[in-house]
Order: structure tokens, then C-alpha cells, then sequence
């Protein structure tokens, strides 16, 4: 396991102050504003850890981001139990600083049920993700211009099937195919692989709204921010093998861009499918 990948599960392993009352920290980082999956990701920690019944895994959230979190404070998680039925149980999270909310989400678990199953099929031309190159290999002709971003530890390696953000620009495309899995080897725990896939879910997805429009992060005069987040898991997977995050571009209009994404394993199943809206406002 790396470093980086340590101060993930780290950054997960959240402080209980209280009966339903949690606290998690921000990595020591120059950034502006806390990550949205690393909310997103500590806040459904918060929800799981008040799931009484064993067996209950997370089956779906819907969340909205707030305000913009400040990664020098500390965040408080307050968690809300709705409801507890035989099959289901539900939670309300909502992420506290300085006394104002800056995110909420409701989770839903299940125990497992036998049923009926059927998904939609994984893409077929995809090439296998131990031949794409990572992160820094990819974007080493660009590390001046990336700065403190090229070199920044990375938990999670992500294998661009599609080419990079520079490449893209001016080339309109209707969405993008990512590789991810953790940066080395993970527990048996499946709340953790959730958690972990959730604070993932949300690094590239907004970006796939702009591609039919040639546009991209890199080009310096778009403000993208998450606005809402709504994750549903279908079957069991691991967050340390490769899995693909096929992406689309839904809409953009009035500065937002909405994006799909289906998440599958290496083996063909599907394990997640994402949507997010975004703000994507040309400044």
C-alpha cells in the first residue's frame, strides 16, 4: 500500500465525538477548497457507521454540495437515522464548518436479496488498462504547466483511455472511458471500497460535460464546481482492481453540465452508476 493511499483510509477513518456525531479532517494540501469526493466520501463513512444491522451495504445516495469547504478546519458529520425497516435502512448527513452546512447527503442500505438480474453491456474496444500509461507518464510534457499539481501524491491511479485533457481541446467528443483502482492493496472491507469508489466517482465525471463542446479544464475560463451527486451501487466489487468508468455528456445549459457515468469490473459487471450536475460557467 502507498503512502498516498494510507492517507486515504486515514482521511476515511473518521473521529466519533458523539452518538451520530462524527468528525473528519482535510489533507495538509494547497488547495482552495476541500475536494467534493473527499465530503462525499467521509459523510457516507459517517452514515455506515450507524448501520446497526450487519450485512447492510449501501445501495444508493443523493447528495448536494453547498458551499465551498474550507480544508483548514476540521468538518462535523451529524447523522440523522431515519428509518430502519427489515430490508432497508436510510441516513441523512449533513457536513458542518463554521456553523453553516456545506453538504448533505441521504444514503440508502440494504441487506442482500436474491432477485432478478440483467445490466447493460461494458464496452468492448476498450484497451486493457496495464497498457495505458499513468497519470505522470501521461502528462509529462505538460508538468510546467500543471506546477504543484503534477507532482501531488495520488491514492488513486487513473489510466485515460481517450487521451488527456490537453489533447482533447478543441476536439469535441461525446464523453470519456477512465481506468482507476487504489494505489495498492486495500482490506477486506466492503464499507471502505464503497467509501473509496465514491471519493472517486467524483474526479473526472464534470470534466466529460464539457468534451462535446471541446472545452476542458485546461482551458482556463471555465469555474466548474459539483452542485449535486447521486451514486447507486448494483453489485459487490473491489475499489483495488481496475475498474472503468465509462462516461457521458447528458446536457449543459444555464451554466450547468450534468454527466453520466456507468463503473464496471474488469470481467464485464456493472458495480456503480453515477450522475452529477455541475456549475460550468464561462468566466
Amino acid at each position: 500500500m502507498s503512502k498516498p493511499l494510507q492517507d486515504l483510509i486515514t482521511l476515511l477513518d473518521l473521529e466519533t465525538i458523539e452518538v451520530n456525531i462524527f468528525r473528519g479532517q482535510s489533507p495538509d494540501e494547497n488547495r482552495q477548497r476541500v475536494f467534493g469526493g473527499q465530503v462525499a466520501g467521509q459523510a457516507l463513512v459517517a452514515a455506515a457507521r450507524t448501520i446497526d444491522e450487519p450485512g447492510r451495504m449501501v445501495h444508493s445516495l443523493h447528495a448536494y454540495f453547498l458551499r465551498s469547504g474550507d480544508p483548514g478546519v476540521p468538518i462535523l458529520y451529524e447523522v440523522d437515522r431515519i428509518r430502519d425497516g427489515k430490508s432497508f435502512s436510510t441516513r441523512r448527513v449533513v457536513a458542518i464548518q463554521h456553523g453553516k452546512a456545506i453538504f448533505n447527503v441521504q444514503a440508502s442500505f440494504q441487506k442482500a436479496e436474491p432477485g432478478l438480474e440483467h445490466q447493460i453491456a461494458m464496452p468492448s474496444d476498450v484497451p486493457d488498462a496495464d497498457s495505458l500509461p499513468d497519470f505522470k507518464s501521461l502528462m509529462e510534457p505538460y508538468k510546467e504547466k500543471l506546477g504543484d499539481w503534477y507532482d501531488r501524491p495520488r491514492p488513486i491511479d487513473m489510466r485515460y483511455v481517450d487521451g488527456n485533457p490537453f489533447t482533447r481541446r478543441g476536439n469535441p467528443q461525446p464523453g470519456q472511458r477512465v481506468w482507476f483502482r487504489t494505489d495498492g492493496k486495500l482490506p477486506d472491507d466492503n464499507v471502505l471500497h464503497a467509501c473509496i469508489v465514491t471519493y472517486a466517482s467524483d474526479m473526472t465525471l464534470l470534466d466529460s460535460a464539457l468534451l462535446p463542446h471541446g472545452r476542458s479544464l485546461a482551458d482556463g475560463s471555465l469555474q466548474l464546481a459539483s452542485l449535486d451527486h447521486a451514486m447507486w451501487f448494483h453489485r459487490e466489487f473491489r475499489a483495488d482492481d481496475w475498474l472503468l468508468y465509462q462516461q457521458s455528456s447528458i446536457s449543459t445549459s444555464n451554466s450547468r453540465g450534468m454527466a453520466e457515468g456507468h463503473i464496471f469490473t474488469r470481467d464485464g459487471k456493472l458495480v456503480v452508476t453515477v450522475v452529477q450536475e455541475g456549475l460550468a460557467r464561462l468566466v
